[in-house]
């Protein structure tokens, strides 16, 4: 793997390591651009809220006095796990397999939203016949599986696209996300786990039993946040990890989604300060542990309407708020263009 513009087959993970070593920052003359334009706009100071200070913000990462957001890049990961055997989730694991047939149809609440903001939308199944191993007996995946899915999670973005939102399915993930956030975050798993699919309280107990036994199975492994993506994650997890790592070494801005979408941006967060300075949360979910790690994490969210449905959904409806505040920075007239005195 060299270049940004290259796709990259990543062997092993110090290979991964290697590319969070170098990590690019915004743009500092387009970030200080960008505000001096906001501070010129027919508006009073900071009347336009967060939408402000988003819009210039967006600049700083895309390079440009006036951001845009016309060409945003939903990318959709699907993994099964071997964890859902445990009876974690309300849906059976045939339901995955179901789910991407219905995105590829365009069915899906992830299709329609990518629709009304102009995404483009792409699927990308990740060895659906093939389930992870259950985490809480052995690692989840293999080293080579891992990098597999990294690599597939890298070449998956567009490396033009204005703006990026990786989305997710998988029956049982929420049980890895919240084995993930426990091994990096601490507490106990009950504090992590929630009703994802719409578990039932001996549902809720059986997830913290598979978080507990997981932490307990890899206790001697768990400080390296990579190798926690290895033994307690999953394929889609890992592709979206690979996803936002490749759009920050392209600087494309990223809206993350839920409480698995971040469970992948904590690994990455763990395994590169400031891994995830290109990132902003597109909104808070109905999942249990959501909000705690939005709080690890220092991200503040644009929405909170009580989602939970994950494929990217969350991040993808956001997109109208980034949309929004792009629009006004890069589209209203200064005080001079439209003869307005100014304060």
């Amino acid at each position: 793997m060299t270049a940004a513009s290259q796709t990259a087959d990543f062997q092993s993970l110090d290979q991964f390591r290697a590319a969070l070593a170098d990590l690019p920052g915004p743009d500092a003359g387009a970030l200080a651009a960008a505000s001096a334009r906001n501070g010129q706009l027919t508006k009073p100071p900071g009347a336009l809220g967060r939408l402000e200070d988003l819009a210039i913000w967006i600049g700083g990462w895309q390079g440009r006095e006036r951001p845009k957001a016309d060409a945003p890049q939903v990318v959709i990961f699907a993994g099964n796990h071997g964890v859902a055997a445990r009876g974690v989730s309300a849906f059976p694991p045939e339901v995955t397999v179901q789910m991407v047939a219905n995105f590829q149809h365009g069915g899906a609440a992830i299709n329609q939203l990518s629709r009304a903001f102009g995404a483009s939308m792409t699927v990308h199944p990740l060895d659906l016949d093939r389930p992870t191993a259950d985490f809480t007996t052995q690692p989840a995946m293999t080293e080579a599986e891992l990098c597999a899915a990294l690599s597939i999670g890298w070449n998956a973005v567009n490396p033009q696209a204005d703006v990026l939102v990786t989305g997710e399915m998988g029956i049982g993930n929420t049980t890895a996300a919240a084995a993930i956030a426990c091994a990096i975050l601490g507490g106990a798993p009950a504090d992590w786990v929630g009703r994802g699919t719409g578990v039932d309280d001996h549902g809720l107990q059986r997830k913290a039993c598979a978080v507990r036994d997981g932490l307990a199975c890899h206790a001697g492994a768990l400080a390296d946040p990579l190798q926690v993506l290895r033994r307690l994650g999953g394929r889609e997890i890992a592709a979206m990890a690979g996803a936002m790592a490749r759009a920050r070494v392209n600087r494309v801005p990223v809206v993350l989604d839920g409480f698995i979408c971040c469970a992948a941006a904590l690994v990455l967060h763990r395994a590169a300060p400031g891994a995830l300075d290109h990132c902003v949360a597109g909104h808070v979910s109905a999942e249990a542990g959501h909000g705690r790690l939005l709080a690890a994490l220092g991200k503040d969210p644009l929405l909170n309407l009580g989602l939970r449905l994950g494929e990217g959904s969350g991040a993808a409806l956001a997109l109208g708020v980034v949309q929004g505040a792009v629009a006004c920075l890069s589209g209203m007239s200064t005080f001079a263009e439209a003869g307005v005195s100014g304060a």
